[in-house]
């Protein structure tokens, strides 16, 4: 991860050499962006950590662990499906429920799901590209969940 940081601070470097006055606009605008997303993220990792805090390690592991197989994965993708989460917010939860005993097959499933399919938001899909397509898209997105969560589960070890 720490190469990562590196490479950005090296462009960023590059950047600044280059064009030092669009460097500057580039940061501002990055900044300002930032600046909006950080309350509703500390709200939401503080709301997942609460509601985390709440459910027994015991719900979660029958519920989303490995021995329930692809019922926990089913029950990850339903979870996912009828939740609305930005990405920001659903990976850190998945990072919460990895370390309460969730497997990364039932942890795919639930973060395909809640990125791809939108239970939530079909009314506005309905609205812009008619029932057919909203209908569609979303049963292919629930389909690839579960492929990614299969394969997931294959790289993992966890199926065989």
């Amino acid at each position: 991860m720490g190469y990562i940081y590196i490479f950005t601070f090296v462009l960023l470097i590059i950047s600044a050499a280059k064009s030092p006055l669009k460097t500057k606009q580039a940061l501002a605008i990055a900044w300002r962006k930032f600046s909006k997303i950080v309350p509703s993220f500390i709200k939401m990792v503080l709301l997942m950590s609460v509601v985390l805090c709440l459910i027994p390690d015991s719900l979660i592991v029958n519920l989303l662990g490995q021995e329930n197989g692809f019922w926990s994965v089913l029950t990850a993708s339903v979870i996912g499906s009828a939740t609305l989460f930005p990405g920001f917010i659903a990976f850190p939860l998945a990072g919460m429920l990895k370390a309460k005993g969730a497997s990364y097959m039932v942890l795919s499933a639930l973060t395909t799901t809640i990125m791809m399919v939108g239970i939530v938001t079909f009314p506005l899909e309905r609205e812009y590209f008619g029932v057919k397509v909203a209908v569609i898209r979303n049963i292919l997105s629930f389909v690839v969940a579960i492929i990614v969560a299969v394969v997931t589960g294959i790289f993992y070890g966890e199926i065989l």
